[in-house]
């Protein structure tokens, strides 16, 4: 039997959206399950990554729980910060929590009740995504590296609706005020949508250094938009253990705040979906709800999900 919305309240977060009565979603936190949460440390206490060095039984029992909550079995991904997109109905399940061959992708969509699409994130954005109808939903992990390269644009095309037909809802994620980038992936954002720009504010004054890193990326963002996933991973040096958003590394001649939230509106909107809701809730700056790969570097991961009742 499906959760209602007040039962979902009790595991965490339930987007505020006008979906479709039959769309069933909820974003945990690491206090998820009123204290339930089995993990411990660095971990505590709901975390649901079984590949960040916590306790594999613990994580086991959480993703358990979860399961048996929500009534169904999650999709759980080996997430690459690429473009795959997969049908989470074809993936297969196992029960304790764990997918039997989970695939690498980046996002899951499902079309029949019951199926239950996951990404998990500690940083990085998870996107939630659904038609008017009630027929379709997906869930999408879009780390800057994801945004850049289409994971959205993927996962609405696998959707096979018109954007003016969907609804999006962006969950906790690294906010604006929190999010330091180096001028390279500025540079690589504005060299596919000039428009990226306004999504980008300095914090140190520009010199030659920058202009050279945005020439020697420009690159990057028509790699990203052509390659493969697992080519643009090898292109942009992404580690397939952590976040998107690595740790800081040296410093280059300027600094950026991103705003990831505005960026995936954008792209959002250029696909014509309109709709689109969340988007304020900071994982860095809120360390009692919310596990940040980058605020924390070893730490746990919170999952977003979405399904048809």
């Amino acid at each position: 039997m499906m959760p209602t919305s007040t039962e979902l309240a009790e595991i965490g977060i339930v987007p505020d959206w006008p979906a479709p009565a039959r769309v069933r979603c909820v974003s945990t936190t690491r206090l998820c399950g009123a204290g339930r949460g089995m993990s411990r440390g660095a971990y505590a206490c709901f975390n649901l990554g079984d590949h960040v060095g916590d306790d594999p039984a613990a994580v086991a029992a959480n993703r358990a729980w979860l399961a048996e909550k929500i009534g169904g079995e999650p999709c759980w991904l080996q997430q690459v910060h690429g473009q795959r997109v997969v049908d989470a109905a074809a993936q297969s399940r196992t029960s304790g929590g764990q997918n039997a061959d989970a695939p690498a992708a980046d996002a899951a969509f499902a079309r029949q009740r019951g199926v239950v699409c996951a990404v998990m994130t500690a940083d990085c954005l998870p996107v939630l995504l659904c038609d008017a109808a009630g027929s379709v939903v997906a869930a999408v992990h879009a780390g800057w590296r994801g945004l850049l390269g289409g994971v959205l644009e993927a996962a609405v095309a696998a959707m096979n609706a018109p954007g003016d037909a969907l609804l999006a809802w962006l969950g906790p994620a690294i906010g604006p005020q929190a999010f330091e980038v180096g001028a390279e992936v500025r540079a690589a954002f504005v060299a596919a949508d000039a428009a990226a720009d306004a999504a980008f504010r300095p914090i140190a004054v520009a010199g030659e250094g920058e202009r050279d890193a945005e020439r020697a990326v420009r690159n990057l963002a028509s790699a990203a938009m052509s390659a493969s996933p697992g080519e643009a991973n090898a292109a942009s040096g992404t580690q397939h253990s952590g976040e998107a958003f690595d740790r800081p590394h040296a410093p280059l001649a300027c600094k950026y705040l991103a705003d990831i939230y505005g960026l995936a509106r954008q792209r959002l909107m250029r696909l014509g979906v309109r709709r689109i809701y969340g988007g304020g809730l900071c994982t860095v700056s809120d360390a009692e709800r919310f596990f940040s790969y980058r605020r924390d570097g070893v730490t746990g991961r919170m999952a977003t999900l979405i399904w048809l009742a």
